[in-house]
């Protein structure tokens, strides 16, 4: 091959795959060695090296061969001569394995030979322009770019980038009900790109909100710019998109700049995509009139914000009657991208009805007191309300009126809250104090809750196990209310309560667990048995355990050390969540005291209210005992009906018990016989 036709195809493959000349260099070189190699039959130990020089269009071929005094016939293509090896490496000795140039003309090769460097060439120009493309596109993540439609089915859209690159476009990165036709070129921006073994795999959208975002870019100046900044955008693809604008440069007006001269710059990127109306915000430090801006075209008559414990940020906003299903939008989609561009919980009502709302409550809420003692006020309210009920006319001065009642009686109920949260975020601070800190890194989904229990309390801004566990304790009846709100099942307290038991109370550390139990045990000084009873005091009355209940236990103090003592003790609903601790020796019983006489007064109510809490324990049993029967389980002993009577032969009380049936006696026997 001459030279100017060796220059003109290396030129031509590297323009044509867009590719350095130094890949292209590389792939002749590794495929000058393979064929040689298969032409001279070379062991794969030997070292073979190719140099390559496109601009003088000469190469030369390097074998590694051993220094020796003289070659052996056969052997010159694994053995140098020392006179030879020096005229490269003028210190070679004999033994030495050096690299020398070999007589090598490509002509020769056989034809398994010029295949195998035809395949190694487009295997390495094929893997060096996909490493190419992957590099490249993987830099312009986030561009937009013009790409041609090649195939359409349900799944997804395949396109063409600059007649190089394949890209897929999935259904959910389409713009719903647009209309795209093969051969179509489209705009698309560029979400993903992965490097596959069949190529770079790119993945562009049309239904992102960062599409709008440079669809803007290049459509305004004074963003591309940076005189004007986005803010934030809401966006929901093909019906409707907000976007949030703030000017940086004094003297620009940011929505004017987006709109353009007769709002050709707005219209340009709304036939872009599909017809998608845009509403342009000026963005405002202030969240009341920025949340106020985001609900355009709807006027808003108050905004009043709130941080909800549960909730996160919550914004109250009353609008006039006829502005409500403005403002909440078609299928509430004005209020929906209002909440997604301010980051707040939007809670939209009408003056009427927040009136009635707040007038139901004028009687009873403590926090209108205020407003309940202008008379004149409440009674004017009262007539607008009843022409209200009536679908009477109301004039304008009146629902001013209405709106300035509105107004006041919100703000007071918002003050009331906050003095509400306020001393809930007290309580749960305190009870923050005895969670262990390790709680507060575990997620929800290590305690291995249902989907329904980790949705409901994720909506309430619980996002890890201490918090479950704070709320738990501190407030539990609103955590259940919370649960029931969501239409969470009714043992979503008890798997939660399994959970904590389970998981987060368990220490991470010996030293942890050793003080944890000091803790917990320096705050329980004496331990009462729960069974108080009358003991009595006349002769023959049993005493042991069997027979009486047992009666208060005291128990020695014990000094804690008071490095482990709080100035605050642990909550009792504590104590079903400390670990088992090993039960103290029992006590000796106390030395029998000589029976002293009661009167008969005395014996009948002891009596009486042994009675009244024997028969319920024993039914209890009784019942439990049954449904373990019946579910296949091992069967629990029912505990012996015993009953304290007054025997009038013997003028005292004793204890009996109830026989079993089928015996020659009779049905109650006395425990003082046995």
């Amino acid at each position: 091959m001459a030279k100017s036709d060796f220059t003109l195809a290396f030129n031509e493959i590297t323009e044509t795959h867009h590719l350095n000349r130094d890949v292209v260099v590389e792939a002749l070189r590794q495929a000058l060695v393979s064929a040689y190699r298969r032409d001279s039959n070379c062991s794969p130990a030997q070292h073979i090296e190719a140099e390559v020089d496109p601009g003088t269009n000469q190469y030369l071929i390097f074998v590694e061969k051993e220094v020796v005094d003289s070659v052996l016939e056969g052997n010159d293509k694994t053995e140098v001569s020392l006179s030879e090896a020096r005229k490269r490496h003028p210190n070679a000795a004999v033994g030495d394995l050096v690299m020398v140039p070999v007589e090598t003309n490509t002509k020769t090769f056989g034809r398994i030979a010029a295949q195998t460097a035809k395949q190694v060439i487009l295997q390495k120009i094929r893997e060096a322009e996909r490493q190419t493309l992957y590099d490249e596109y993987k830099e312009r993540e986030g561009d937009l770019v013009t790409a041609q439609v090649q195939s359409i089915n349900s799944q997804a859209i395949t396109l063409t980038i600059n007649g190089r690159a394949e890209s897929v476009m999935p259904a959910k990165e389409q713009i719903r009900g647009e209309r795209i036709r093969p051969h179509d070129k489209i705009r698309v921006l560029i979400t993903e790109v992965k490097d596959g073994t069949r190529g770079p795999q790119i993945i562009v959208s049309r239904a992102h909100r960062n599409m709008l975002r440079r669809l803007l870019e290049y459509e305004v100046p004074e963003i591309y710019n940076g005189q004007v900044e986005i803010k934030s955008i809401a966006r929901e693809p093909g019906q409707r998109s907000k976007v949030a604008v703030v000017a940086l440069q004094p003297g620009i007006d940011p929505v004017g700049a987006c709109v353009g001269m007769r709002g050709q710059r707005i219209q340009n990127i709304v036939k872009e995509l599909n017809d998608e109306k845009i509403d342009v915000i000026e963005f405002n430090q202030d969240a009341s009139v920025f949340i106020a801006k985001a609900l355009s075209p709807a006027r808003v008559t108050g905004v009043y914000l709130e941080d909800d414990i549960d909730q996160g940020n919550t914004a109250t906003v009353i609008v006039p009657d006829e502005m409500l299903s403005l403002a909440i939008g078609r299928e509430g989609q004005n209020a929906r991208l209002a909440a997604k561009l301010t980051g707040w919980r939007i809670d939209i009502k009408s003056v009427t009805e927040s009136a009635f709302a707040a007038y139901d409550m004028l009687l009873t809420s403590e926090s209108l007191a205020k407003l309940n003692r202008d008379v004149e006020m409440v009674a004017e309210i009262t007539r607008i309300l009843e022409k209200k009920r009536a679908d009477r006319v109301v004039m304008p001065e009146e629902y001013h009126t209405l709106t300035r009642f509105v107004q006041s009686a919100e703000q007071l109920l918002l003050e009331a809250r906050e003095q509400n949260r306020v001393r809930r975020r007290k309580s749960l601070d305190k009870m923050r104090t005895h969670v262990p800190k390790h709680a507060f890194s575990m997620q929800l989904e290590e305690l291995e809750l249902s989907k329904d229990i980790l949705s409901a309390l994720k909506n309430r801004n619980i996002t890890n196990a201490g918090e479950l566990i704070m709320r738990l304790q501190a407030e539990p009846e609103h955590l259940r209310g919370m649960l029931q709100s969501a239409k969470v099942d009714e043992d979503a307290m008890d798997a939660i309560q399994a959970a904590v038991v389970s998981l987060v109370m368990e220490p991470e550390t010996p030293n942890e667990t050793a003080s944890s139990t000091v803790e917990f045990a320096a705050t329980s000084v004496t331990a009462v048995v729960d069974a108080p009873v009358i003991a009595p005091q006349g002769e023959g009355v049993p005493t042991d355990e069997e027979t009486v209940p047992a009666a208060e236990v005291p128990v020695e103090d014990e000094e804690a050390p008071p490095a482990f003592v709080d100035e605050e003790p642990m909550p009792a609903a504590w104590a079903r969540f400390t670990p088992q601790q090993p039960q103290a020796p029992r006590p000796a019983p106390a030395p029998k005291q000589q029976p002293q006489k009661l009167t008969l007064e005395d014996l009948a109510r002891a009596a009486s209210e042994f009675n009244q809490s024997e028969p319920a324990a024993a039914s209890e049993t009784s019942d439990s005992a049954s449904r373990e029967d019946k579910k296949g389980k091992k069967k629990a002993k029912p505990e012996k009906s015993r009953e304290i009577i007054y025997d009038e032969d013997r003028g005292e009380m004793v204890v009996k018990r109830k026989r079993k049936g089928g015996r020659n006696r009779s049905e109650w026997e006395d425990l003082d016989e046995e």
